[in-house]
């Protein structure tokens, strides 16, 4: 698949992975609020006011995904002169469609594999969560930004997908772009999770939705899968 749209895919399946992000992440872009001063304006007044916490909270969280995918694919990088890897280059990138068609499947509610992967991940997470407390109540842009990098790295079975996809790449730059681009991709949700919560939080339960979202997914997998059956045919 050429770069640039490799670069498109994954921001579209972050853009649609924003329906389990919303789950994942919605909680603790509701917790920026605990350290803003409440006043007697009305609702917009206040939705302005949380908007640099929830944009710092989000710089932190894409910060955090970009260093994620430099570090794999420099590490792919690395090693690209080994011949086992490049034997086995071809089968990730394979594996990341298959990952992208169960990240659908998990999305629309028809299958929950990929929960077993975020169990895994959930040892790392131990380790980090306790230092993410510190930074509640979120009082300042700096800790939302510090407190978005830190939760970047929560167990996430739509990151790992995006993950797998980075290594195969063989590159940090192309590694962390393809973070990147997914990470923009989960961006329009979260922000609007921040002012919108409640309206955007019943929305996205709609079965219909998720059922959308899910589909998407799907396609870009299966998509993914005939494109590199192409190429080995080639």
């Amino acid at each position: 698949m050429p770069v640039e749209i490799s670069y498109i895919t994954a921001f579209f399946a972050g853009l649609l992975g924003g329906v389990h992000c919303l789950g994942m992440c919605g909680g603790i872009v509701g917790a920026l609020t605990f350290g803003i001063k409440q006043d007697n304006h009305n609702k917009a007044t206040q939705g302005k006011n949380l908007l640099p916490y929830i944009f710092a909270y989000n710089t932190g969280r894409l910060a955090s995904y970009t260093l994620a995918g430099i570090l794999v694919g420099g590490i792919s990088m690395l090693a690209t002169n080994l011949p086992l890897l490049n034997n086995i280059q071809f089968g990730l990138q394979i594996l990341a469609a298959f990952f992208m068609i169960a990240l659908g499947l998990y999305i629309a509610g028809w299958w929950f594999g990929l929960r077993k992967i975020e169990k895994a991940g959930g040892m790392i997470w131990k380790k980090i969560e306790p230092v993410s407390r510190r930074f509640i109540p979120v009082k300042s842009p700096l800790q939302a930004f510090i407190l978005g990098s830190l939760w970047g790295w929560l167990p996430c079975g739509l990151v790992y997908t995006i993950l797998i996809w980075s290594i195969s790449t063989g590159s940090a730059i192309e590694g962390g772009l393809l973070m990147l681009s997914f990470g923009l991709g989960t961006l329009p949700l979260l922000l609007a999770m921040g002012v919108f919560a409640t309206s955007l939080s019943s929305f996205i339960r709609k079965n219909w939705v998720r059922t959308l979202a899910g589909s998407i997914i799907i396609a870009f997998g299966v998509f993914s899968l005939f494109n590199l059956s192409i190429r080995m045919q080639a």
